[in-house]
């Protein structure tokens, strides 16, 4: 389709504000972003809608209109939501590069833009396909007469024939044809999902040939379903999103279809993608107050400020619940290491195996625990609304409210299980980790009260620690596994806690701060590999025999032996509580 269809379409609103003389420019696709590079996503051709997040002042503009022409984008959508008119310095920008750029109301929807542009394209490509998309709309509308992404699916069944799924990253069914016939068993999603992350983390393009089955093997045809509105900044590194790119399963050989039928299914995905969007924009009330619930409880906040914020988080992850729930914490990291690492395999703890390559493990981490803390056979795009998780640093932890338990319990056995919550997700959280990635979960015990939310959080980050010790590219470990002295941690009193890592802490300090000598970070590395040398010194690039000088100097300075375990542990200790 040509832009200036897209003037003469009342329903669209939109206003040209630029590039009167290209308008004559044809229309191949659509996309909606609002990352700072969107370039990975464009093949050429797009009209490219953007709500304006990605730009934070006027020196902005230039580089992403010129990311954009760079791509070959066939025109730029910008919408009047956010900040009202579009700024001038866009506006500029694109009268430079010679970008056609229209406005979009803010009383109309990107979705609504996305499928006319969708159902226009798609039509003049294949008239034989143009009612299924045509239809479309349906999996657009809220409400109950709306159909979220089944509708869509029941289309491609019923006039074309093809049994389609919409799958999570770990094999979760979000969505599937009822018309086609009976879902897929949940064996073969997680097969599906497994063979999926795997072409992905190869490098391979979209759509990936699957065989299952034995004697009479079923032929599956995936196709990547890419969020379009992830951060304001753009994923330069496929581990940013590979464990939380949802997936199209097709039951039927792509390679044998015509360019007609890859561009509609492409399309089909391109309207999934909306859905998902909308399912990540609700999620954004439930991680900002798993944020200020996080923020309250590591500032040391009085219990009453943050049993405040528990009764307005409780309302809205439990709607309708009369009493105050209990709380569970599950914390996770997603480690990757370092590109050409070693052969003993991936970091433990920090190091090379948090940040690779400019790969930040938070939200990686945080995507990935609002998925794996769903009901496994949970179906539809939105059953986690009691789950809110936010992220610090290069973890996530996620506050899981439970309702309240009957009186012959005391929560310890209800709620989450640690040595269950992977099972169903290993297989294909593998193949997206590959080689070199790692997942560390923990669980905390059920607490009833703001009191004790301090003590569940740093029982999942000990119970996260025991699984990081162990072999293996996905592990879990739960509180039960945590020994006494950690579930102490958090009640030690200030003054006793003052006095014990300065008596151990101090000296050590004293001689870093005259003598830049490192040997705090030195002593936490130790510990952290187990009294390893090799380890430590490979982590710390370090000749071993430096390492033996620091650790010996350490001893000296506080009359402690680090080869001994009880002195280990009062230094494991100190570090925990300074």
């Amino acid at each position: 389709m040509r832009l200036r269809a897209l003037l003469d379409t009342d329903a669209l609103g939109l206003r040209l504000l630029g590039g009167e003389d290209e308008l004559d420019r044809t229309v191949r696709g659509v996309m909606t972003t609002d990352l700072r590079d969107p370039s990975r996503y464009l093949s050429g051709g797009e009209l490219v809608l953007t709500g304006l997040a990605w730009r934070r002042d006027a020196e902005d503009s230039e580089p992403f209109v010129r990311i954009l022409v760079q791509a070959g984008v066939a025109a730029l959508a910008a919408g009047e939501a956010e900040l009202g008119d579009v700024p001038d310095d866009l506006v500029l920008a694109c009268a430079r590069h010679r970008l056609p750029l229209f406005a979009v109301h803010e009383s109309v929807a990107f979705a609504t833009v996305t499928e006319h542009v969708v159902r226009q394209v798609s039509g003049e490509r294949a008239g034989d396909l143009a009612a299924v998309v045509d239809r479309h709309r349906r999996m657009m509308t809220s409400g109950p007469t709306g159909g979220g992404p089944d509708v869509v699916l029941d289309l491609l069944g019923s006039d074309l024939d093809l049994r389609a799924w919409v799958l999570s990253p770990t094999g979760r069914l979000i969505a599937g044809s009822k018309i086609a016939g009976p879902d897929l068993p949940p064996e073969t999603c997680a097969r599906l999902a497994a063979e999926h992350l795997a072409a992905v983390r190869t490098g391979r393009r979209g759509p990936h040939r699957v065989l299952l089955g034995s004697g009479p093997a079923s032929t599956y045809s995936l196709f990547p379903v890419r969020s379009s509105g992830r951060s304001p900044q753009a994923a330069r590194d496929v581990r940013e999103t590979v464990l939380s790119d949802w997936l199209l399963a097709v039951e039927a050989d792509a390679g044998d279809w015509a360019g007609e039928r890859l561009d509609l299914l492409q399309g089909v995905t391109q309207l999934i993608a909306v859905e998902r969007d909308r399912r990540d924009a609700a999620r954004t009330v439930r991680r900002r107050l798993a944020q200020e619930v996080l923020e309250l409880v590591q500032s040391g906040a009085a219990p009453a400020e943050i049993a405040a914020r528990l009764r307005v988080a409780a309302p809205v992850l439990l709607p309708g619940l009369g009493a105050a729930p209990h709380w569970q914490v599950v914390v996770a990291r997603v480690e990757w290491e370092q590109q050409g690492g070693g052969p003993e395999g991936p970091s433990v703890e920090g190091g090379g195996g948090r940040r690779a390559g400019g790969v930040e493990g938070g939200p990686v981490a945080q995507s990935l625990l609002e998925e794996i803390l769903v009901d496994p056979l949970a179906t539809g795009p939105e059953p986690s609304d009691r789950i809110a998780v936010a992220h610090t640093g290069d973890e996530a932890v996620a506050l899981v409210p439970l309702p309240a338990v009957s009186s012959e319990h005391d929560g310890s056995e209800a709620g989450i299980l640690a040595d269950a919550l992977l099972e169903s997700v290993r297989e294909p959280l593998s193949a997206g980790l590959d080689d070199d990635g790692r997942v560390t979960l923990g669980v905390s015990a059920a607490v009833h009260s703001a009191e004790g939310l301090r003590g569940a959080l740093e029982e999942a980050r000990h119970a996260r620690r025991v699984a990081a010790a162990r072999p293996g590219r996905v592990c879990a470990a739960g509180h039960q596994e945590l020994a006494s002295h950690v579930l102490l941690l958090p009640f030690v009193p200030d003054d006793v806690r003052r006095a014990f890592t300065a008596r151990l802490l101090d000296p050590l300090r004293d001689y870093d701060r005259r003598h830049r000598a490192e040997l705090i970070p030195t002593l936490e590395a130790f510990l952290d590999c187990d009294g390893s040398w090799t380890r430590c010194a490979t982590r710390l690039h370090l000749h071993v025999n430096t390492l033996r000088y620091r650790v010996g100097r350490i001893e000296q300075l506080t009359g402690r032996d680090l080869s001994r375990l009880e002195d280990k542990l009062d230094f494991f200790l100190a570090l925990r509580m300074s």
